[in-house]
């Protein structure tokens, strides 16, 4: 589980404790630069989307769910091969491949992370991450705040051609932290995505070859 930027794992402990009584495991760690993490921030998202391929290295499998930061660092690690293979599937928590530049810094400003570097290089990676969401096979699910937040029908619309396999869902009353605001609705959401016939289906077969 990657939290957005400015967070750190903890956001993720209450939807973690609900899914564990669904039965699933879940881990979070600090992306770098934030928390207890031991490596400096980076201002370009290659480093974070390098430390998401070692972390998934570690794992068999896994279920990849990535909010904000952590989801276009989800994104820019499964443009390599051998991490697409060793995963079950991405969920997107309030994050798609392309965010409209206007509304995105719109939304930052107040936070005043509008002139982040990192968020700059984000935003000028938007045709890579398109690129990397239109080669993706795997099961995607993408979960949206309430009608309040940033993601429009027509942003929906957009990413489902993209990714033709991908499931849309929202989460009525919920921010851009959905972690943080709804965690009981957001693992109830997961818990149904790590059971989905596609999800099982991929596991069962196992890591694949790369090649």
């Amino acid at each position: 589980m990657l939290h957005a930027g400015g967070e750190r794992r903890r956001v993720w402990h209450p939807v973690m404790e609900h899914l564990a009584r669904h039965g699933c495991r879940a881990i979070a760690y600090d992306q770098r630069g934030h928390g207890d993490s031991i490596k400096g921030r980076a201002f370009a998202l290659p480093a974070y989307g390098e430390d998401t391929i070692d972390m998934i290295a570690r794992l068999t499998m896994p279920v990849v769910v990535g909010a904000s930061l952590g989801g276009f660092a989800a994104l820019l690690a499964l443009a390599d091969a051998a991490t697409e293979a060793n995963v079950a599937g991405l969920v997107l928590v309030d994050v798609l491949p392309d965010p409209d530049p206007r509304r995105t810094l719109r939304f930052l400003a107040p936070l005043g992370m509008d002139t982040s570097p990192l968020v700059a290089d984000i935003l000028g990676r938007r045709d890579q991450l398109r690129q990397i969401t239109r080669r993706l096979s795997l099961p995607i699910l993408a979960i949206r705040a309430g009608a309040s937040a940033g993601i429009r029908d027509s942003d929906a619309d957009r990413f489902l051609e993209l990714a033709p396999q991908a499931q849309v869902a929202s989460v009525a009353g919920a921010g851009h932290l959905i972690a943080r605001d709804k965690p009981v609705e957001l693992a109830a959401l997961l818990a149904d995505f790590q059971r989905s016939d596609a999800v099982r289906d991929r596991r069962t077969r196992g890591p694949r070859s790369a090649g």
